[in-house]
């Protein structure tokens, strides 16, 4: 496959991937071509890693991995491309000029960072973006921003940032930092109250409709009554008394155990 073959089935690609309704699994295989041309390409020509319309290519395909990673929900893949791009993004870009899709990309790969907990990565990141970017840029500005309400513990504003993600591709990212929160939330929603009503407990977990509430509900097995509109939690003293008999049960099976070895 030349270079010129790269390219077409590159804009082929890519104008795939922007179709309304993409084939994202036959996309996928042709991205698969694309990397594997350029593998051969490389083999074939060793000088051909300083064309500077080789090294374009290159960033093309793994930007357009990058984005097809996300559409597919494959996070793995998407901090792969996102480490290939390290080169094209930051230092002397390779020679190139900027990519449209940089700071988009850039943003995403924080976002990342963010629903893993990754806060040094995070930082490490932020540190070779220049301060204009981080002030002005809402590809930017915007995890930023999420990063400091996360450190403040201010949960409403990162459910509240949800609704203000400059491409529709951050809300992969939310979706995923807002269910590790309301996990959290969740735990200490059960340490500090016996039951809370619908109304309530679906505006701490930041559901906005009720089917989200109960099953999420189902999935920690709390009591839900449909009649009173409440949902209760076990309590921490039914788990202490669990917790005893628990403990009970192994002393007595033990204390067991030594009897018949003494007899």
């Amino acid at each position: 496959m030349s270079a010129k073959d790269i390219s077409r089935l590159y804009d082929q690609t890519r104008a795939a991937l922007s179709a309304q309704n993409p084939n994202l699994e036959a996309i996928g295989s042709q991205v698969s071509q694309l990397k594997v041309g350029l593998v051969k390409l490389a083999l074939e020509n060793g000088q051909i890693e300083s064309d500077p319309s080789f090294q374009l290519l290159k960033r093309s395909v793994a930007e357009l991995g990058a984005e097809l990673s996300i559409k597919v929900g494959d996070i793995a893949a998407f901090e792969r491309y996102s480490a290939q791009l390290e080169p094209f993004y930051f230092g002397n870009r390779m020679g190139l000029s900027e990519s449209k899709v940089m700071y988009p990309l850039i943003g995403l790969n924080l976002l990342r960072m963010l629903s893993d907990n990754l806060i040094a990565d995070f930082h490490t990141v932020l540190e070779r973006i220049d301060l204009e970017q981080l002030q002005t840029n809402p590809f930017i500005v915007h995890p930023v921003k999420l990063e400091q309400a996360l450190m403040e513990g201010s949960y409403k504003k990162v459910w509240q940032a949800r609704s203000e993600v400059p491409t529709p591709e951050y809300v992969f990212f939310m979706d995923i930092l807002m269910s590790t929160i309301r996990n959290e939330v969740a735990s200490c929603v059960e340490k500090s109250y016996t039951s809370l009503p619908f109304d309530d407990a679906k505006s701490v977990l930041f559901f906005s409709s009720m089917d989200e509430l109960l099953k999420f509900s189902q999935k920690h097995q709390w009591t839900v009554s449909p009649s009173e509109k409440r949902i209760t939690f076990k309590s921490a003293a039914e788990d202490a008394r669990l917790f005893q008999g628990d403990n009970i049960m192994k002393q007595t099976l033990s204390y067991a155990r030594e009897l018949e070895r003494i007899v």
